[in-house]
């Protein structure tokens, strides 16, 4: 079904202490994200390296968690179109993010290594192509202004 989809989150913001922002270090980053619906929520922070809590999740790891599952979940579907049999599916995802030295920065690559475990052989070839298409199938790749490239590999079970 064609249409429009709406999603919506409510973000808490958990930093105060005590001084509120009365300067740029008397803050913290910690905040809560949630969702109606979801049974827990995501504890979120800066990076460490802009005065961030190391033990949450940043929205930049948040950005490439969810390429990595678009993409894992645009490939199965593509699989199963193309009748390959994914019996195991796992991704090593990183990115690079770069200041601009005015204190911003943008996201400028996104890279997936996503590791494919088909049921054949001669599943391998085909599955292995896939990655295109469920790329150009993925909503959130679509939606940013960076590249997203994949090094997929692509394991045959019981090989």
């Amino acid at each position: 079904m064609l249409g429009e989809h709406r999603y919506a989150i409510e973000l808490e913001w958990q930093g105060d202490r005590g001084e509120g922002t009365s300067s740029y270090r008397s803050y913290g980053r910690q905040h809560a994200v949630r969702a109606a619906g979801k049974l827990h929520e995501i504890a979120g922070s800066s990076d460490r390296a802009f005065h961030g809590d190391r033990e949450r999740w940043n929205p930049e790891e948040l950005v490439l968690a969810a390429l990595s599952e678009c993409h894992m979940l645009s490939y199965l579907h593509v699989a199963v179109n193309h009748g390959v049999v994914v019996v195991g599916y796992e991704d090593a995802a990183t990115a690079i993010l770069r200041e601009d030295g005015r204190g911003g920065g943008r996201l400028v690559e996104a890279l997936l290594r996503p590791r494919v475990t088909v049921a054949e052989p001669s599943m391998r070839e085909l599955a292995e192509s896939l990655h295109h298409e469920a790329s150009e199938k993925c909503f959130i790749a679509a939606s940013v202004a960076f590249p997203v490239r994949h090094e997929p590999t692509t394991l045959v079970r019981g090989a």
